[in-house]
This record gives structure tokens, sequence and C-alpha cells, in this order.
């Protein structure tokens, strides 16, 4: 498995995650269909160019997607158990169509679990920049993770 095990992760690790996803407006358009969000600021050009954005703007649940979705290979793929939740969710800047998202993932907490000691729980701060280095999405996740052994850590 390529994810990452508790033991693997210490408080205050980056992780800079190698793959890049370039977002495009078919991606934008069939995730509002799906999700039945008609919002104009993701669908209606003429609309969306006379806001503060000028054009389109790519649905923020969407750009949240991407930012976890980009982590699972190298931190979670086959390694948690579950999502435990989510803190925050910031957007400090607009994601347009052909915007290119890249992920760097910090270690915020570890603690092994009160009612499984074979498994831990991690918070992630998850920075989700642009191709220029904007910070588009900022979130913290909390992350139940397997441990590779069963002993019990004060960690």
């Amino acid at each position: 498995m390529s994810g990452k095990f508790f033991e693997d992760l210490d408080v205050g690790m980056t992780i800079q995650h190698s793959l890049g996803r370039t977002i495009t407006e078919a991606d934008n358009t069939f995730f509002n269909a799906l999700t039945m969000n008609t919002q104009p600021l993701h669908l209606n050009e003429d609309y969306a160019s006379k806001t503060q954005f000028g054009k389109r703007i790519v649905n923020g649940i969407l750009t949240l997607g991407f930012v976890i979705g980009i982590t699972v290979n190298e931190l979670t793929a086959g390694t948690i158990v579950a999502n435990l939740g989510y803190e925050k969710v910031e957007h400090p800047k607009p994601v347009y169509h052909g915007d290119t998202i890249y992920v760097e993932t910090q270690v915020v907490e570890k603690r092994v679990s009160r009612s499984n000691p074979d498994r831990g729980v991690i918070k992630l701060r998850h920075l989700g920049k642009n191709q220029d280095g904007d910070v588009i999405c900022d979130v913290v996740r909390t992350v139940l993770f397997l441990k590779r052994t069963n002993e019990l850590t004060e960690n």
C-alpha cells in the first residue's frame, strides 16, 4: 500500500504531494449537474462575467474534493479507517477553469485512539495551491489511521 501508517507520521511533518490536477470546464459542469447545484457563478458565463470574479469559478466543494483526493496515493491509500471530520474549510482565492491544483499536507496533531489502540487519530492541514502558488483551499481534517503494529504508544 502506498499510504502512510500512524507510525509514519509525526507532528510537524510536511508532505509535498507530487500529483497536480488541472480542473477543466467539464469537471466543474458535470460536478454541478451531479450535485444539483445551479449556482450561476459556476454555470452562467454571462452572469459570472458581471461579478467581481469576471468569469465562472469552480465549485468550492469540487475544489475541496480535488485537494483531498490529490493526497490519497501518498498519504492514506489503504492505511486509513475513516475520515472523522473537517474542522474548517477556507477558500481564500477562487479557482478557475484551467487552474492546476497542488497540495501540501502538514501533520498538526497525533494520538493513539482511546477506543481502538491498534489505530491512531491524526489531524492534518491540507493547503491546496494553484499553479502560481496561491492558496486556494485550506482545510483541517481528522483521520483515523491504521497502525503498523499493535503496540500501545504515547504518541
